[in-house]
């Protein structure tokens, strides 16, 4: 017996050591400056694999005339692309009706969005606030190819039922995503119909963000309603209102959907966007270094929208560290 209880001792004692030995790894692998770098590897390996690799092969691409249907291979050609871009008038006709759409859709969207987040800020007791908050923000989550089709309907020049009340008011009926003087205002006013929600969301996220400390102070100094805008609500709320003006201003600059389910581009190029241009000449007429070009500049862009919001939102540190 005493020869059986030996292993069975040894066993025990061994399983318990294997624990604590596992306990004294995982303390000093918490404890090592390499972990925090370990749990950052599978993001960097994502980052790389979908972000980096495919943006190097997108810029070497843009350097090489290269269709994808054609059985000749890519030829190298240097800025060329990027030249046919700058010289082209429809392209700049292009890139300027795109900055157009996205100032009047991003402006109008900030301005009714500030709006109706002042409407609900500190109306906890308003009746039936919660249904209507719920109900404006349905647009913001709807896919955009539900909003583009339905918009459709909706604006049908045979059929439609905004074309019903035209008449009913006007006496005649409109071919809002037919005619080349509305087709443009009617992108204009779905995009903003779609996203004045998200600009609400983050409006009222700003006015969250204002110390109530500080509204109360002002409230027994008798502050006049726009000072406190200007001096606790405004400097408080900037950086979060700004940041869903930039995720704004990139995504109108780059909106596919709407124009090409609503009108196509049409009438002739008055609703074309730098995004349909590029679908049109990336998947349509396979000209991949062409495309490569384009989305090269959207890139680019996008880039400078950031760099200027975050001068803007950094002017006045900037300004108080030099004077």
């Amino acid at each position: 017996m005493a020869q059986l209880d030996a292993p069975l001792d040894q066993l025990t004692a061994r399983d318990q050591a294997a624990p604590r030995t596992h306990r004294r790894w995982v303390r000093a692998l918490d404890d090592s400056k390499a972990f925090p770098i370990l749990l950052l590897v599978p993001i960097l390996i994502f980052f790389v694999v979908w972000n980096l690799i495919p943006l190097l092969w997108l810029i070497g691409l843009s350097f090489y005339r290269y269709k994808l249907t054609s059985s000749r291979a890519a030829q190298y050609v240097g800025f060329e692309n990027f030249l046919d871009i700058f010289q082209s008038t429809t392209m700049w006709s292009t890139i300027g009706r795109t900055l157009t759409f996205m100032t009047l859709s991003v402006g109008l969207a900030t301005v009714l969005g500030v709006v109706l987040g002042l409407l609900f800020w500190n109306s906890t007791r308003m009746p039936g606030r919660r249904l209507a908050l719920t109900l404006l923000f349905t647009p913001m989550i709807l896919p955009p190819i539900a909003v583009g089709t339905f918009y459709r309907l909706i604006l049908d020049p045979t059929f439609g039922v905004a074309n019903y009340y035209a008449e009913r008011v006007t006496g005649r009926t409109y071919n809002f995503l037919g005619d080349k003087d509305l087709a443009f205002p009617a992108l204009v006013a779905v995009d903003v119909w779609m996203w004045t929600p998200f600009m609400l969301l983050m409006t009222l996220a700003a006015l969250g963000s204002v110390p109530k400390a500080e509204l109360e102070a002002a409230e027994v100094d008798r502050l006049p309603w726009l000072r406190r805008l200007q001096y606790i609500v405004l400097p408080h709320g900037k950086f979060i209102l700004m940041l869903g003006i930039l995720l704004r201003t990139i995504d109108a600059f780059k909106t596919t959907d709407l124009a090409l389910l609503l009108t196509n581009g049409g009438p002739g190029q008055q609703t074309e966007t730098l995004g349909l241009s590029l679908y049109r000449t990336g998947f349509e007429a396979f000209q991949m270094g062409d495309a490569s070009a384009v989305a090269i500049i959207a890139l680019l862009a996008a880039i400078s929208f950031t760099s200027v919001y975050l001068y803007v939102l950094n002017y006045r540190e900037t300004r108080a560290s030099v004077t």
